[in-house]
Parts: C-alpha cells; structure tokens; sequence
C-alpha cells in the first residue's frame, strides 16, 4: 500500500480523473466500450504503469559535435 500511494503527479491524477468521467459516462449511456476504455483509463494510473511512468516515450539524448567548421558562401549571378 506504501508503494501504491508514492510518486503521484499530475499526469497520473489526470489520467485517473480522465478514466473516472468516461467510467460514468458509459454508465449513465448504458455503452459498455465507453466503461472498458474508461477502466483502462483509471486502471494505469493506479498501477503506474504506460508510457509516461515508464519512461518509454524518451528519446536517447545525443551529444552535439563540439567540432565547429566555417561555412563559405560563393555569390551566384
């Protein structure tokens, strides 16, 4: 239960809130897709998981080239 309740932010509250408003969306319309998108919705936020408590969406970080060159430009007429 510790471990459930550390490392909350706002995305994860966003995307609870999120799940929550389509959970009772669907109930209230009687659309059951609307409740399994919903619970999935609610359901990774509580476990922490997807690609944005995962890290999975970084894209490896590249050093620039520290060799700088001149550039010259010839006029064309």
């Amino acid at each position: 239960m510790k471990n459930f309740l550390q490392n909350w932010n706002f995305m994860r509250f966003l995307r609870l809130g999120i799940g929550v408003v389509f959970i009772v969306q669907g109930v209230q319309e009687n659309q059951w897709l609307i409740i399994i998108m919903g619970s999935l919705f609610a359901i990774m936020p509580l476990l922490n998981i997807g690609c944005c408590s995962t890290s999975g969406c970084n894209v490896p970080f590249s050093k620039p080239n520290p060799k700088i060159e001149d550039v010259t430009f010839t006029e064309v007429k």
